[in-house]
């Protein structure tokens, strides 16, 4: 798993790459009470606000990490948003990502990094 400066996790799967909010990012948003997805075959660019998220103390966006076509959407969180504060690195993630060159990868945080950041 990779990281974003903005708390973000990245998971290479297949060609693919799957993206969601770190529990440090769960945490801080607090109870989420709802979740706007993007639509599948949105073509987006690195730094793209593609995902909303409102919880009981504020709203925030989800950009996207990387240039690329969204190719799913995980649709669980539009019924129930809570499973972003139950399992933020597992059954709440957000979105995968077709891209060109899955090495863009070598560009984001390791977990030492990330636990360095928020630490």
């Amino acid at each position: 798993m990779k990281y974003t400066e903005d708390h973000e996790w990245l998971r290479i799967e297949g060609d693919l790459i799957v993206v969601g909010i770190t529990e440090h990012a769960a945490t801080q948003l607090g109870d989420v009470v709802f979740v706007e997805l993007p639509e599948v075959e949105t073509m987006v660019a690195a730094g793209d606000e593609v995902v909303v998220i409102e919880s009981v103390k504020a709203a925030s966006d989800i950009r996207a990490p990387v240039d690329g076509e969204i190719v799913a959407v995980n649709d669980a969180l539009s019924d129930t948003p809570a499973l972003v504060n139950e399992d933020p690195t597992g059954a709440a993630w957000f979105f995968k990502i077709k891209v060109d060159d899955l090495s863009i990868m070598d560009q984001f945080m390791d977990e030492d990094e990330y636990n360095d950041l928020i630490g």
